[in-house]
């Protein structure tokens, strides 16, 4: 959980562009670092074109950039680096409502590796994982107000008589099929959210009802 991640939606609506989609499935596939030149060519557009779309999926992080002598050669005049390009590391999904399957693994993963090596119990283990991490997330959120952090985290938050409801739960299936572990997970994770933004406003607490997720922030 990032408080400044980038939007996966607009990453993704670049792509809608038919040139820079080719160009980016055709860099993707490449072995190796991709030029200008051999892009243009490879497509079928001018090397301005193919230039202007490149750097515009570089700057959505879709692409990484590095500087290389083509040639080989090294010293004075040897030339310029040329700027190329290859499939950046970064992992972009979308779902609509929003879903945070990787960050349940993570934290999953991170608490039965610690219930594995300590002898800790493994929901305890998890309990104090998700905490942690929403802890971490208030802290360097920049606000005391948990309602533009968890609408930013796509749990959809409503406001309703002093109380926030969450309209969406980014764990859904997996608290659909793993409740009681997954309810508990999210539990902790926004009581450590609460913490770590220093807000006495609220208090999160269990409250499962039909078309919510199962916490709710009550006031104090």
């Amino acid at each position: 959980m990032s408080a400044d991640a980038p939007d996966p939606i607009s990453t993704v609506a670049v792509l809608d562009e038919p040139t820079r989609r080719r160009l980016y499935e055709y860099v993707a596939r490449a072995r190796g670092p991709v030029g200008r030149d051999e892009a243009s060519t490879a497509v079928g557009v001018s090397r301005p074109t193919a230039a202007f779309h490149l750097d515009r999926l570089a700057e959505e992080g879709l692409l990484d950039v590095v500087h290389q002598r083509l040639s080989g050669r090294t010293g004075p005049g040897a030339g310029r680096p040329a700027k190329l390009y290859l499939r950046a590391d970064r992992q972009v999904e979308v779902s609509l409502p929003q879903r945070r399957y990787e960050l349940a693994g993570e934290l999953l993963a991170a608490a039965v590796e610690e219930a594995d090596a300590v002898g800790r119990p493994v929901r305890e283990a998890v309990a104090g994982r998700a905490h942690d991490a929403g802890r971490q997330l208030g802290r360097t959120a920049g606000t005391t107000d948990p309602v533009p952090v968890l609408e930013g985290h796509g749990f959809e938050p409503r406001p309703e008589q002093g109380a926030v409801r969450l309209g969406n739960c980014p764990f859904h299936n997996l608290a659909r099929k793993h409740t009681d572990l997954v309810c508990g997970m999210n539990l902790h994770l926004l009581e450590g959210l609460l913490e770590g933004l220093g807000c006495a406003t609220y208090t999160a607490t269990l409250a499962p009802s039909p078309g919510h997720c199962c916490v709710v922030l009550e006031p104090v």
